[in-house]
């Protein structure tokens, strides 16, 4: 009885592969090549190849060994054959979605791009740790995530009032005014405490125990309102140029100290320097054309004006996010360049050993330099600025005048003076002429727009 009752269950799941399939997850599936290229005349090639090598393992005659050296050159030859047309088919099948079916051409892309990327498989587990497999289990899990997130059970009741707990009518004690004067800062602007763009929150102090008492508060009026602050996604950063321990604490849990993090996509550092996020945009860029090489930069059945297409809309977007803040030196300058370069030369055909200027790529494809863009949003972004009405934040910090004592050694470039430097360098404007012609929109629009490329240097 027990083995029939396997035979069936055997067969049960056998059939149930057979109609339905089986989906792996975490694992490579292997041995099913459902590419483009596997034609049937592939597959009757290799067969023979593998045949051939079976045929030598079992006699190892010369006759053998010389069938097996022509099926596996005869191979070799199918295999590159096939892999050619197919990506010609593929070149030609994008050429003709880009000129005629433009959404389904940007679907492929987005499909390239994630290609090289590792799926993460996700896994529901238990209250205890343990992991859940069947479907009810896992609903009923998620059920109780959310009766626990949306329903607390410790918030504070109406019979436990704590000494910040007043009400409407409640006096104000001398001793509370005094130690909110204590800890006020009286003699110089408060400045900015807080960042908040949808969920992504950013709490600013100047000390250690003032970002404690604004992240206490915090965390209350998240309780208040039924959500709680994520430890595992919170993080405390000390901006200065020596390492300084700062241990913040959301009940009993010490948020970790990190000397980076990425807020909205722009990773910031504790010293306070750009160059490591320029760094990763060049590398996010440099990854993008990666992915894309093959399958489009370099083919030949793609026409530039797609590549360039692809190249204004994913690659400089990529390469040039938040640069309107960016600090260039020419060290700065000279890598955006080469890898703003190493995309339009590969569009062109060209490489390095062919010594073209960059200059003459451009203009044979007819693409403006990307260090003219970056310097025209730069410059377009200062008028911006000064042209903000009192209360907008970003005119606020750009009018700021810090307090406090700079440490010793060469000032660092601030952002305004670089800025300045450029439009003196580039339009001719003196610095303190600078926010009276900046504040014209229509002159300078006018000038950016004349604004003229710097020279190349190769």
């Amino acid at each position: 009885m027990i083995s029939t009752l396997k035979k069936y269950l055997s067969g049960k799941e056998k059939a149930a592969d057979r109609c339905c399939g089986r989906k792996v997850v975490g694992a490579c599936r292997g041995g099913n090549a459902r590419t483009r290229w596997w034609t049937p005349a592939v597959r009757d090639a290799v067969k023979l190849k593998k045949e051939s090598y079976r045929a030598l393992l079992a006699c190892g005659t010369p006759e053998a060994a010389d069938g097996y050296r022509r099926a596996k050159r005869s191979a070799a030859t199918a295999v590159a054959e096939a892999k050619t047309r197919a990506w010609e088919e593929f070149g030609e099948a994008m050429e003709n979605d880009f000129r005629t079916a433009s959404k389904r051409f940007w679907t492929t892309i987005r499909r390239l791009r994630r290609r090289g990327k590792q799926c993460t498989v996700n896994t529901v587990y238990s209250g205890d740790g343990v992991l859940l497999t069947s479907t009810r289990d896992v609903v009923d899990r998620w059920k109780e995530y959310f009766e626990d997130l949306l329903n607390p059970t410790n918030t504070p009741s109406s019979e436990e009032v704590g000494p910040g707990d007043l009400e409407m009518g409640s006096r104000i004690s001398g001793a509370e005014v005094a130690e909110v004067v204590k800890n006020s800062s009286v003699a110089r602007p408060r400045g900015i405490a807080s960042l908040l763009f949808a969920d992504d929150v950013v709490l600013l102090a100047s000390s250690a125990r003032d970002l404690q008492l604004s992240l206490d508060r915090f965390a209350a009026a998240c309780e208040a309102a039924g959500m709680r602050i994520s430890t595992s996604k919170s993080e405390a950063m000390v901006l200065n140029r020596k390492k300084v321990e700062c241990l913040l604490r959301v009940k009993e849990e010490i948020l970790p100290q990190v000397e980076e993090f990425k807020y909205l996509g722009v990773l910031f550092t504790s010293e306070g320097r750009m160059e490591r996020e320029i760094d990763r945009r060049i590398g996010a860029a440099s990854t993008v054309m990666r992915a894309l090489h093959r399958s489009v930069v370099v083919k030949r059945e793609l026409s530039r004006k797609a590549k360039l297409s692809i190249y204004r809309s994913i690659f400089v977007p990529t390469l040039t996010y938040g640069h309107q803040l960016w600090v260039m030196t020419e060290r700065t300058r000279s890598r955006v360049q080469a890898a703003e370069m190493s995309f339009l030369r590969r569009v062109a055909g060209l490489s390095l050993r062919d010594r073209v200027r960059s200059s003459a790529i451009r203009e044979e494809l007819g693409v403006e330099s990307l260090l003219l863009r970056v310097e025209r949003s730069q410059m377009g972004w200062l008028g911006h600025l000064v042209r903000m009405p009192p209360g907008r934040l970003p005119g606020e910090v750009f009018r700021a005048c810090p307090s406090g004592k700079r440490p010793p050694g060469r000032p660092r470039t601030r952002w305004r003076d670089y800025v300045s430097r450029l439009a003196w360098e580039r339009l001719g404007i003196p610095p303190d002429e600078l926010e009276e012609v900046a504040g014209e929109r229509e002159v300078w629009d006018s000038l950016l727009r004349l604004l003229p490329p710097r020279p190349d240097p190769g």
